[in-house]
């Protein structure tokens, strides 16, 4: 696989755009670092345990990919979302820092897992968010199917079961948040980071992309009664490979999930698989992308089209929020 490089500065024609980029990283605890690893190695991830002072930690990595995606830490109780952290330009730090300064976004400290670079905000719903200055890992071009070749006449086109290849996501694309103030995560993500709405069915579901190019949504949030991670979502080659990774992990014992399907809104093919926390991890292909020299014009959608265009039926609990479930409990 070629080396993937991460690009630094920003296109000229953003240079007026002062924004973040991507979406860093994502932070959460788990009851058991070992089942988390054994989740996300089965998924196709390369989970990677270090040993940094202040317990184990498990980052998580794409095959051929430089970017750890995330960090989970081990906490008894229930999974729980601690922190995200978003990268932006050198040269747009000093007018986000600014601009959050002027609209009033309260600072925090540092979270304990968490360091002290760049600087430190709370959501409107209580979590820290960190920005960094940092290479963009978000892509600058939608990741394009690959196809493969036709066999020879006389030749089945898919392997026999036990030459079935194992599936390895090629990166994050997204994340979706459970919020209970859509309206005021959404003014926080666009005036204070700089991202902007891709699409919406009103308060139900707001997706949002990057302006310096990203997939149709780098961050999600779909109403619930409180903040917690609902999935994530990881690039794969096509959908026959969204179709092995289901089944190699319902080999694995993950059976619960949704899909095979396809969306609306963002057009990617999907599979959900449910973790063992109540949340999911998606097997995501052929998403629409925003290029960075692109106004996407936003446009509020009917619910129905918030889920799927086919696919089968959505699972009852799909959009219940086990983190705060867990927490009344």
């Amino acid at each position: 696989m070629a080396d993937i490089q991460l690009r630094t500065h920003k296109s000229p024609e953003r240079a007026a755009l002062h924004s973040v980029h991507s979406l860093d990283a994502f932070v959460f605890t788990v009851p058991d670092l070992d089942e988390a690893a054994r989740f996300y190695d089965a998924f196709g991830l390369e989970p990677k345990r270090v040993d940094e002072g202040r317990g184990d930690r498990l980052d998580l990595y794409t095959a051929g990919h430089p970017h750890a995606w995330g960090s989970l830490y081990q906490a008894p109780g229930v999974k729980k979302l601690q922190y995200l952290r978003f990268a932006c330009f050198a040269e747009d730090f000093d007018a986000i820092a600014a601009r959050i300064e002027r609209l009033g976004v309260p600072r925090c400290s540092p979270h304990p897992l968490g360091d002290d670079r760049g600087l430190w905000v709370l959501h409107p719903e209580g979590f820290p968010v960190q920005v960094v200055v940092a290479a963009k890992s978000a892509p600058d071009a939608g990741s394009e199917p690959v196809v493969a070749p036709r066999p020879p006449v006389g030749t089945g086109a898919s392997p026999n079961r036990a030459r079935i290849p194992k599936v390895h996501p090629r990166r994050l694309s997204h994340i979706l948040m459970f919020c209970a103030k859509v309206p005021e995560a959404l003014r926080f993500y666009e005036d204070a980071l700089g991202l902007r709405v891709t699409d919406r069915s009103g308060d139900l579901i707001v997706f949002m992309h990057g302006v310096h190019g990203s997939d149709h949504h780098l961050i999600a949030m779909a109403h619930s009664n409180g903040p917690g991670l609902h999935h994530l979502s990881w690039d794969v080659a096509n959908i026959d490979e969204v179709g092995r990774g289901m089944e190699q992990m319902y080999a694995a014992g993950h059976v619960r999930g949704w899909g095979v399907g396809r969306h609306v809104l963002g057009s990617n093919y999907f599979h959900y698989v449910r973790d063992p926390w109540g949340s999911y991890s998606e097997y995501s292909c052929d998403m629409d992308f925003v290029p960075g020299d692109y106004d996407w014009r936003a446009a509020d959608h009917p619910p129905e089209d918030s889920f799927y265009a086919w696919g089968p039926k959505v699972p009852e609990d799909f959009v219940t929020n086990f983190e705060v479930e867990a927490a009344k409990a």
